[in-house]
């Protein structure tokens, strides 16, 4: 049977972003901290990390946030950056502040750029990370995409060619699917995540891209009931989703 891990109370919720050990021992000593009907003073005592735990302990009041790995289904608004710290309004604004503070950090899975929304992924599971972004992987990524202009009809073979070349690129495009929806909306699943890819995909066609939506990544779509700026918590199944 394999060994549980254990932790320092302290350690542990300064590790999600409850603050300081000294804040830690703060919040205990005013009995803040239990663990099923036991009151935790002495944050300096170690405990089991099971999966349960989220569910058995509470924080002034609260139930225990996940423990890492977690993983995070955002369905991202227009005007918001996938970014720790630029200016503005970040993805990040929209989870509990204390997560700022999570170590390991959490991350975007890959980016979407500022005027992008849809499917978003965040998550402090460095190998996901990896795996989820790799091109040797070939996750498959789709997007709604709203035109200025209608489709000249030539797109969908252009864009499946494997032969299409980006401005200032030396290496062809992977081949990607183009479905049509109407002369100026459709849907564009790709396996690659160069920069601004599908938005000079169109470019290059002479079009301009008004809108542009990630509905899904792999195998895991974003749920019509999760409106915009919403989250959630994934499954170990939904998670391996990605990869079917």
């Amino acid at each position: 049977m394999a060994k549980v891990p254990t932790a320092r109370i302290d350690k542990l919720l300064s590790s999600m972003g409850y603050g300081s050990r000294k804040d830690i021992a703060r919040i205990a000593r005013a009995g803040g901290i239990t663990l099923g009907a036991t009151v935790l003073v002495d944050v300096t005592k170690r405990i089991p990390i099971m999966p349960d735990l989220p569910h058995r302990m509470t924080i002034c009041g609260e139930a225990l946030d996940p423990l890492a790995p977690m993983v995070i289904l955002l369905n991202k608004p227009v005007g918001m950056t996938c970014s720790h710290n630029d200016d503005g309004a970040l993805v990040y604004d929209l989870l509990p502040n204390r997560w700022r503070l999570r170590e390991p950090r959490l991350s975007t899975v890959g980016r979407l750029d500022k005027q992008t929304s849809g499917l978003l992924l965040l998550t402090d599971d460095g190998d996901l990370l990896h795996h989820a972004t790799s091109p040797k992987r070939r996750v498959k990524k789709t997007y709604r995409v709203k035109l200025a202009r209608p489709l000249k009809g030539i797109e969908g073979d252009l864009f499946a060619s494997g032969r299409m070349m980006l401005e200032n690129e030396d290496k062809p495009l992977a081949p990607a699917e183009l479905e049509v929806v109407s002369t100026t909306e459709a849907l564009l699943s790709i396996a690659e995540g160069r920069y601004h890819q599908v938005r000079r995909m169109f470019a290059a066609t002479g079009n301009h891209v008004l809108e542009l939506h990630r509905g899904s990544l792999g195998g895991l779509k974003l749920p019509d009931g999760l409106a915009s700026g919403e989250w959630r918590l994934l499954s170990e199944e939904e998670v391996s989703s990605i990869f079917q």
